[in-house]
């Protein structure tokens, strides 16, 4: 048994309109983004640039998905362009080697953002101390040296950030950190230099915030390093090292990056293959679990296709390396997946253009909470501010508390509750809110096989109301077998067989696959194939031995067959065969051949249970009637959901004009399910398919089973309702804090929210949407 669909992978796409060849998308790596604002600014700048069609940019990933209209687009004018924003990208690779170099990054960036969080946190302490009796550290210089300390190091990277996007008119997440640090280091300075202005001096505070700042982002994205480990569960599928065999001595091993088509291998027990091959000697049972979620192993043997990543159970193999590095089958799934983590969901979209603009509305609230409570607030009630301390620093400065909360003067108060408002608004949680659970969400589907192209179509597969399926292939097996052979003219059964088998040597189709295999059982050589021609949904038509010669449908193959042959016709399919007709053009009809093909065992199971999930049901089918009905009443499917004799032309129309009030998905697998699939809301595509069937798709389920589509669709469910978790919280976040930032139970309560505090908040509120997020990797969640 092989995987055809490992095979599938890298076939050539067929393409049913003759258009130019669109370019391929690229995928970008960029540093720097922190926010939702970050992202609207890197998206705007990408859009900005000719020969761009679109961009979608994940600030989980922090990847950008760029589509190309023309040539006229340059990867290095993009890197260049970010760089002005102050944004490094750089183009992510399509080698499978991709995780080392990966890991690299990341733990290079773990040591910067630790470095960093490790002075800053020192400095933190050393400002602590130096408000406790007895340390010696108590001197204003020695806090002033502290904070510009805490600036030009730790914080010079965030005050940088904001300052490039503010001069580009984009402010992000570091423009209201670092504003808000500046200004209580600013206001400090200006404090200590020169006393005599009486203005408030909190050296502490721009520490405690870049400590607290630093920390939360440190925390974040230790949780976010889990929401990608699906991808590096996939890379680490493939060894790094292969069993190579070189003539008739013992097996040498080699790096798998060394490895050419044509090599041979040594495969042991217990080892994963390293490339895709092809079994030259030997019979065990691989585990393909790690690619396609199925729990039973498949038994190999001479001639079956291996793909990179399957575990090998139980005796020594030897393989031929047929594809190896970039085009092996696991390398696909992992340029798949980054792909669709980079295509971001409606949804997201919607949010990322709200966190764009967040940022001017807190810059606006946080002027207006200074300008209250400097002008007005202290005035209205003056009881919100605390006497002047008998123990004021020298020079006649204004109280230096440990958590800066002493206001003694109008302006004083209004800094803290306007730095407040800049630090804890947290446009992080509403830029994570939709990655984090698409991203979590995809790589999980990833892991089970389920290929989702990207956000949208998870957020269409959450909202469907109806799945429409292909019959043969779909629900049934798609391996067919010979039933009858029926010759009509002067030639025998095995020369039926051997003529019909010939003309269909290139088809895919199961039914074609059905005539090659009673071919192989009788023992019958195939005669040579020349200007063959696949007519979708109808047959096949051919050179063969100088005749031409065509298979299909009866009513394509003998435009006017007689009434004997239509009821012989009828008696083959009322027991559920499709009937094949094999025509000469210059003898006419030659003979029929029944062929059977056996519903997937999961195939009832799989409807009942979309029928529970509320879900609409459909069979789109071009045979004929009879083995239609048959089948429907196997899977208790009722008539008025079956759809007969269509070509691919009806299957399209179907699919337009279906009645359904939601989106409507398709699932099919072979060529003539190309259109349908690609004008469906949501096209699933079997594993075992065609290519064109998987191109036009926008769910891939990998394996032999059909309740993956059953999967799929919960955990599109799920994955939206942690979306739905996820905005909920960051909106209610910044609706609550924000209020109390600015303020306004100071009067009444006298609760009063520090900056530091505020940095506290702002970093909980994104790792509380990533935790949340991540709830969905081990299946601790439910519907909602």
């Amino acid at each position: 048994m092989s995987l055809a669909w490992a095979d599938s992978f890298t076939c050539l796409a067929l393409h049913s309109l003759q258009e130019p060849p669109l370019l391929e998308p690229l995928l970008l790596e960029i540093e720097g983004m922190k926010c939702g604002g970050c992202v609207r600014a890197v998206e705007q700048r990408l859009l900005d640039q000719p020969g761009v069609r679109q961009a979608s940019v994940n600030l989980l990933t922090r990847t950008a998905w760029v589509d190309l209209a023309s040539a006229e687009a340059d990867q290095g004018n993009l890197v260049e362009a970010l760089a002005e924003l102050g944004f490094q990208a750089r183009l992510r690779s399509t080698e499978i080697e991709f995780s080392s170099r990966r890991e690299r990054l990341r733990a290079r960036s773990w040591w910067q953002q630790w470095r960093q969080l490790v002075v800053a946190l020192v400095l933190l302490l050393v400002s602590v101390l130096g408000h406790l009796p007895g340390a010696g550290l108590g001197a204003l210089w020695i806090h002033a040296l502290v904070a510009t300390a805490a600036l030009a190091g730790p914080g010079r990277p965030i005050l940088a950030r904001g300052i490039q996007g503010a001069l580009a008119g984009l402010p992000s997440m570091d423009t209201l950190v670092g504003l808000g640090v500046f200004s209580a280091y600013g206001a400090s300075l200006v404090a200590f230099l020169w006393p005599h202005t009486g203005w408030p001096c909190f050296f502490n505070e721009p520490v405690m915030l870049l400590g607290f700042v630093l920390l939360g982002r440190f925390l974040e994205e230790r949780a976010r390093f889990r929401t990608g480990r699906a991808l590096e569960q996939l890379a680490e599928l493939q060894p790094d090292t292969a069993l190579l065999l070189l003539g008739d001595g013992p097996p040498r091993p080699v790096r798998v990056g060394g490895l050419r088509p044509g090599d041979r291998l040594r495969l042991l027990p217990g080892d994963r293959v390293p490339v895709d091959g092809v079994v030259l000697e030997g019979c065990s049972a691989v585990d393909v679990s790690g690619l396609t979620g199925e729990p039973l192993p498949l038994q190999a043997a001479a001639g079956s296709e291996l793909a990179a990543g399957s575990l090998n159970l139980e005796a020594p193999l030897v393989l031929e390396v047929s594809r190896c590095g970039a085009d092996s089958a696991i390398a696909r799934i992992i340029h798949l997946v980054e792909r669709a983590q980079a295509r971001k969901a409606p949804i997201q979209a919607l949010v990322d253009r709200i966190a764009g603009r967040f940022t001017l509305v807190v810059l606006a609230l946080a002027v207006a909470t200074l300008l209250f409570w400097w002008l007005l607030g202290t005035e209205i009630w003056p009881q919100v501010l605390n006497s002047p301390h008998a123990a004021g620093h020298a020079g006649g400065h204004a109280g230096h508390g440990v958590l800066g909360t002493s206001a003694e003067t109008p302006f004083a108060l209004a800094l803290q509750l306007a730095i407040a408002v800049l630090v804890v608004a947290c446009p992080c949680a509403l830029g994570l809110a939709t990655p984090t659970a698409i991203t979590v969400g995809t790589g999980r589907a990833a892991r089970e096989g389920l290929l989702f192209r990207g956000g949208d179509a998870i957020e269409t597969a959450a909202r469907l109301q109806a799945v429409l399926f292909d019959k043969t292939g779909t629900l049934t097996l798609g391996r067919a077998l010979v039933a009858a052979v029926e010759p009509l003219a002067d030639l025998d059964a095995d020369r039926l067989v051997q003529l019909a088998a010939s003309l269909e040597a290139g088809s895919r189709h199961p039914l074609g696959q059905a005539l090659l295999q009673e071919a192989q059982r009788r023992d019958l050589a195939l005669f040579e194939l020349g200007d063959s021609h696949t007519t979708a949904g109808e047959g096949v038509a051919g050179l063969v031995e100088g005749r031409r010669l065509r298979v299909g449908r009866l009513a394509w193959v003998e435009p006017a067959p007689s009434a004997p042959l239509l009821a012989r016709q009828a008696l083959l399919e009322c027991h559920g065969a499709s009937v094949l007709a094999v025509a000469d053009d210059q003898l006419g009809l030659l003979g029929l051949v029944a062929i059977n093909d056996q519903p997937r065992p999961d195939a009832a199971a799989v409807l009942a249970a979309l029928r529970g999930m509320d879900l609409e049901l459909g069979l789109l089918s071009g045979d004929r009637r009879e083995p239609v009905q048959q089948l429907g009443s196997r899977l208790g499917l009722t008539e008025a959901e079956l759809a007969w004799e269509l070509r691919p032309e009806q299957k399209l129309e179907r699919i337009l004009n279906h009645p359904a009030y939601g989106a409507l998905a398709m699932v099919g697998d072979g060529i003539n399910d190309a259109p349908a699939l690609a004008a469906a809301d949501l096209g699933i595509a079997v594993g075992t398919g065609t290519q064109i069937a998987q191109d036009s798709a926008d769910l891939v389920v990998m394996g032999e089973q059909l309740d993956g589509i059953v999967r799929a669709l919960l955990l599109a469910r799920r994955t939206m309702a942690k979306v739905r978790q996820n905005l909920a919280w960051a909106f209610g976040y910044n609706l609550i804090v924000l209020p109390l930032a600015a303020g306004v139970l100071l009067p009444g309560f006298g609760v009063l929210l520090t900056p530091p505090l505020a940095a506290l908040l702002m970093a909980l509120s994104s790792i509380t949407v990533v935790a949340n997020a991540l709830l969905l990797q081990d299946g601790r969640d439910h519907d909602s």
